[in-house]
C-alpha cells in the first residue's frame, strides 16, 4: 500500500508539472493592425503606413481603386487618433492645418500631371510671371478660365508645380500632382506653407519614396 500510494504521488506532481508548463501564459485581447500594408492601386505596388490612411473602409491590403493618407508636417509621421469631442470640449477658435494629405488614384490613361502642366495650364494663364521666393515664380490664371480665382507655382530645384486657390473667407490650398506607373499621387497643403516651399517639395519627394518602399 505504501508503494501504491507513493507512486500516485510522484504521478500527481508529474501531471501537475507537465500542466504548468503548458498552461498558456497569454492574456486574450484584441489584435492589432501592422504599422504597414501592401496595397496596390492601378496595378502599382505602394507600402503605406496603416495609421495615415483616413478612411476606414480603406484599411486594408490588396487592390483598391483610391487611398486617402494625412501626415503631420515637418515630421511627415501619420497623425494621433482623433480626440472624442463634445459639445462643451469643442473649441471654437480654428486651429491650423498641420497635414499633408496625399490620395494615390488609378489614373486610368488620363492625362499625365506633367502633360497638363506644359499643354493645358499654359493655356490659360497670363503671360507674365511674378517672381516669389528664391527660385520659385508664380502665374496667374485668367478671369473666367476654368481655373480661375487660382495661381500656378513652379520651381526647378527641387521641382515643384502646384495650383493654389486664393485666400478668401477660407485659406488658400495648393495642389501638387505626379504619376508613379499606373497612379497618380495628389498632395494638398496650406498655400501659406509656400514661404517654405523647399521644405513642401522634398517633404513630397520623400512621402512618394516611402509609398514605394524606398528608402528618402
Amino acid at each position: 500500500m505504501l508503494l501504491v500510494g507513493f507512486s500516485a504521488t510522484i504521478s500527481a506532481g508529474a501531471i501537475a508539472l507537465v500542466a504548468y508548463l503548458l498552461w498558456p501564459t497569454w492574456g486574450a485581447g484584441p489584435a492589432s493592425a501592422p504599422s504597414r500594408m501592401p496595397v496596390s492601386v492601378g496595378a502599382t505596388l505602394f507600402n503605406v503606413p496603416t495609421a495615415a490612411i483616413r478612411r476606414k473602409i480603406q484599411r486594408h491590403s490588396g487592390p483598391q481603386e483610391r487611398v486617402d493618407l494625412s501626415f503631420v508636417f515637418p515630421s511627415l509621421e501619420p497623425p494621433d487618433a482623433p480626440k472624442h469631442v463634445t459639445a462643451d470640449t469643442i473649441e471654437e477658435k480654428v486651429q491650423p492645418i498641420d497635414r499633408i494629405f496625399l490620395s494615390i488614384s488609378a489614373h486610368h490613361d488620363t492625362l499625365a500631371p506633367d502633360a497638363r502642366v506644359r499643354t493645358i495650364y499654359p493655356r490659360y494663364l497670363d503671360q507674365a510671371s511674378t517672381p516669389v521666393d528664391d527660385g520659385l515664380t508664380m502665374r496667374s490664371f485668367r478671369d473666367g478660365s476654368p481655373y480661375a480665382n487660382e495661381d500656378l507655382f513652379s520651381a526647378g530645384t527641387p521641382v515643384l508645380n502646384a495650383r493654389c486657390t486664393r485666400d478668401g473667407l477660407t485659406p488658400g490650398m495648393c495642389l501638387s500632382e505626379r504619376r508613379v506607373e499606373g497612379a497618380d499621387l495628389t498632395f494638398r497643403f496650406p498655400r501659406s506653407w509656400l514661404s517654405e516651399w523647399r521644405d513642401v517639395a522634398n517633404a513630397m519627394n520623400r512621402l512618394t519614396a516611402r509609398m514605394q518602399g524606398l528608402k528618402d
